[in-house]
């Protein structure tokens, strides 16, 4: 998804709300109760202790389908879990080729409610970057550091926070850390199974992701995503008898109309792309749609016989999903003389559409930011927001927030950076939250 580049003026113009609205009496905002102050105390005390962990596990290369690296990972927050007094698990992978998923469980008397993280990056153990970095005091570089190993650390301290002030026996929550959030497994059923079934019955869903970067952002509403794969027949010849009656235009000539009246007909739909991300074609062209690589054979003084095109579908309510897709089957279904087609889609993750109750639940988050004097929360608009494992739970809970984790910039490439100021201050949002809503705030 696309970062929002102003992050460190939104935190900087945070902290001065917060300073303003400091009580002269004891340092924290009047609008916290005693306890709630106290959890503010301990996640100011602990900062150290949370860039250290952070640091732990993003030295930890836990690519998608590096099966050891996102146990290891998942083995650490497991411990720390297990020390807070949770139930914890491990969901073995194998079933849909992943490392599987770390759920730990806390029983309480109040809403049930379920927090959301993920364990896998998409650096894989050959990726040069493997290590966090410290820029600077307050800015740190690394693999996976704000997706979203950062967020996992803000699930955990805030949890720590509630069990030092005497909270956390009132939460009723569950958090699953999925281990393959960045390249889900097939079959994807099976993949999100456990994480659809720990969403039954949840008054509320939380996923940790970083969103555009922006600490005054959180996200209601996600894109869902569904890949395609295009493949054309031409009728091979010498290349001065394309375009006859007899020969047509070819594979590579007919894949490229095809394209071009997707975007002619799709591109002004709101909320919706679709994206040709690879493209062979020749007299033999083969492209693997998992690895995303392909290879083709071809001569200039030949009329193309094949032509593979993959590529990816982001719509934001399953009805536009359903709209474009019969578009793009319309079109491929009317072929040019003398070629064929064929347009297959595949399973993806369902949109977050917009919804009154994830409202409610930005409300609740913004209010306990205004409390912490950290200022308003507002929603990014859905068409900055990539597709992630809360959509998956739409149907199952009734409030949906997503983009409370650690912020920072450059996500999926090598210069992914966390500014660690915002960890402290999402973690104080985040265990406010976690606390209010357990007494049905």
């Amino acid at each position: 998804m696309r970062r929002g580049t102003g992050t460190a003026a939104a935190v900087a113009a945070a902290s001065a709300v917060m300073g303003a609205a400091l009580s002269a009496a004891d340092g924290r905002p009047a609008a916290l109760t005693a306890s709630e102050q106290a959890v503010v105390r301990f996640v100011d005390a602990h900062d150290a202790d949370a860039r250290a962990l952070l640091h732990r596990v993003v030295d930890i290369n836990s690519g998608t389908e590096n099966v050891a690296g996102v146990r290891a990972v998942g083995d650490i927050f497991r411990a720390e879990f297990d020390a807070l007094g949770f139930q914890t698990r491990w969901i073995d992978g194998a079933a849909w080729h992943r490392a599987g998923h770390l759920v730990a469980d806390h029983s309480g008397p109040g809403p049930r409610l379920l927090v959301i993280g993920h364990l896998d990056t998409v650096f894989a153990p050959d990726s040069p970057f493997q290590k966090l970095q410290m820029i600077d005091a307050d800015t740190a570089r690394g693999p996976g550091v704000i997706d979203m190993k950062g967020g996992d650390v803000v699930i955990l301290q805030a949890l720590k926070a509630l069990a030092s002030a005497d909270l956390l026996k009132t939460l009723n929550v569950v958090v699953v850390m999925t281990g393959d959030e960045e390249a889900p497994g097939r079959p994807l059923s099976a993949a999100r199974a456990v994480l659809v079934d720990a969403a039954k019955g949840a008054a509320a869903a939380i996923g940790f992701e970083d969103g555009d970067g922006d600490p005054a952002h959180a996200i209601v509403a996600r894109r869902g995503t569904i890949s395609w794969v295009l493949r054309v027949t031409g009728t091979p010849a010498h290349s001065s008898q394309i375009f006859s009656p007899e020969i047509g235009p070819g594979a590579i000539f007919e894949a490229a109309r095809m394209l071009t009246a997707f975007r002619e007909t799709l591109a002004t739909e709101p909320h919706l792309t679709f994206n040709p991300g690879a493209i062979v074609g020749g007299t033999t062209a083969d492209l693997d749609p998992a690895e995303a690589k392909g290879s083709a054979f071809g001569k200039t003084n030949v009329v193309a016989e094949h032509a593979v095109v993959i590529g990816d579908l982001r719509a934001l309510t399953t009805a536009g999903f359903e709209h474009a897709m019969s578009v793009m089957r319309g079109i491929v279904a009317r072929p040019s003389p003398r070629t064929s087609a064929s347009l297959t889609f595949d399973d993806g993750y369902p949109p977050l559409a917009p919804a009154a109750g994830n409202e409610r639940l930005l409300a609740v988050y913004s209010a306990a930011s205004l409390d912490l004097g950290l200022g308003p929360v507002s929603a990014v608009t859905p068409d900055k927001a990539g597709a992630a494992d809360v959509s998956f739970v739409a149907g199952e809970v009734p409030m949906i927030l997503d983009a409370v984790g650690l912020k920072g910039h450059d996500d999926h490439t090598p210069g992914e950076t966390a500014d660690l100021r915002t960890l402290t201050l999402q973690t104080k949002r985040a265990a406010i939250l976690l606390t209010r809503l357990s007494r049905g705030g």
